[in-house]
């Protein structure tokens, strides 16, 4: 269990008089052997670990460059 601050993302709300919040610690999954179980994303829309990279480059606005999209993909690879 790891507590990626979810909070950061979510407005506390009032719901039938009880407040929603983030629930705060959740299941993240290990990255060790990811190269070996394509596709990926939720619904298997990404076929490679480069288009996974980008996608989540466009996403989140990480603004990586052709360099460090190909050292993250070959960190992965080498996971």
């Amino acid at each position: 269990m790891h507590n990626l601050r979810v909070e950061r993302f979510y407005k506390e709300t009032m719901i039938n008089g009880r407040k929603a919040s983030a629930d705060g610690p959740i299941k993240t999954f290990p990255l060790r052997g990811i190269k070996d179980s394509p596709p990926y994303l939720h619904d298997d829309r990404l076929l490679t670990l480069d288009d996974t990279v980008e996608f989540f480059n466009l996403v989140l606005e990480l603004k990586l460059n052709d360099q460090e999209k190909r050292d993250l993909v070959a960190f992965l690879r080498a996971l």
